[in-house]
């Protein structure tokens, strides 16, 4: 089961480029890292050794905490035959006022590639301008690239297809909702946002992601109504009401998100066969009720495994 001819495949070359986000990528390559995941994914299963990393190493720099970036990358490099430094913003002089130029130079004389999970986008976009060796987000306030990946790797494992499914994403249009649908744009999968006013996804990436879906024919939607989003949808999906550097909002997004949670009500204007997604950490009774993240159609722990794949897949055709 793959996404892209094994003729297109074999004359794929993404050596030494950024991963920002899904934007800087063509269907067909996108197609490609997903097939190049699950293919790794199998030989991970099945005790194959595969190491195109071997003697290369990996900066992990974190601005902000995490539990599945840092796990997945630290493990997928040292499975990929790498090492992996992490960095947190105490460790090194970015936290101390360096500049993103001088630390991108120094950081491409001793590394093979750099990921970078911070706040704002415009760090990993210069990180990326100034550096010389392959630079990935691993999250910015604007966008989740990595973890979107992942999500349609784990999508395509499930329904067989993207072309032409429907996700429904209901909350915050974060950074979740913009790659969300700046891949299902480039992937041909519907993507409806629903969110509270106030709330809605940048205008912006908006109108980009819909100028991409011309191409493919997908359908990219911003509505109020989460019964109008989730209807007819082959996936639900939803992310915390406050993201990391929004805890201070969290009474007032409370009262703000109450009529978008995803629950069993409102879980049944899906299609029968819907499946529920989620990026994680969750706070069950918030943005999902229990019966729904922990019930028969969840499949956020696969989600989180194709973290661990789409990340290997991500270094190996980067840095390999």
């Amino acid at each position: 089961m793959t996404l892209l001819e094994p003729s297109k495949r074999s004359s794929m070359n993404l050596s030494g480029r950024d991963f920002i986000e899904l934007t800087d990528y063509t269907t067909e390559e996108i197609h490609y890292m997903i097939d190049l995941a699950i293919e790794l994914k199998r030989k991970q299963k099945n005790g194959e050794e595969y190491q195109p990393l071997k003697g290369k190493t990996v900066g992990l720099i974190f601005e902000k905490s995490s539990t599945r970036t840092r796990v997945s990358f630290e493990v997928g490099t040292y499975q990929l035959g790498g090492h992996a430094l992490f960095l947190s913003k105490n460790d090194i002089q970015l936290g101390r006022g360096e500049t993103i130029a001088d630390t991108a130079g120094v950081m491409s004389r001793y590394l093979d590639g750099i990921m970078i999970r911070t706040f704002g986008h415009d760090k990993v976009v210069d990180l990326a301008r100034y550096a010389t060796v392959p630079v990935i987000n691993g999250l910015s306030d604007l966008a989740h690239p990595c973890q979107v990946l992942a999500d349609y790797q784990t999508l395509f494992e499930h329904k067989g297809t993207l072309k032409g499914l429907k996700l429904a994403y209901i909350g915050d249009g974060n950074n979740m909702a913009h790659s969300l649908m700046i891949g299902g744009a480039k992937l041909g999968v519907h993507v409806s946002v629903a969110s509270p006013e106030g709330y809605e996804p940048d205008p912006q990436i908006v109108a980009d992601a819909q100028e991409i879906a011309k191409a493919t024919g997908a359908v990219i939607e911003v509505v109020r109504d989460p019964k109008a989003a989730v209807q007819d949808a082959d996936a639900i999906y939803t992310d915390v009401w406050a993201s990391m550097g929004f805890e201070a909002e969290q009474k007032a997004r409370e009262a703000a998100f109450r009529d978008y949670q995803v629950n069993e009500q409102l879980a049944r204007h899906a299609k029968p066969d819907y499946v529920f997604m989620h990026c994680l950490p969750a706070h069950r009774g918030e943005e999902v009720s229990e019966g729904v993240i922990d019930g028969e159609h969840s499949i956020i722990f696969d989600q989180a495994e194709n973290r661990l794949h789409a990340q290997k897949a991500l270094m190996a055709a980067l840095m390999g």
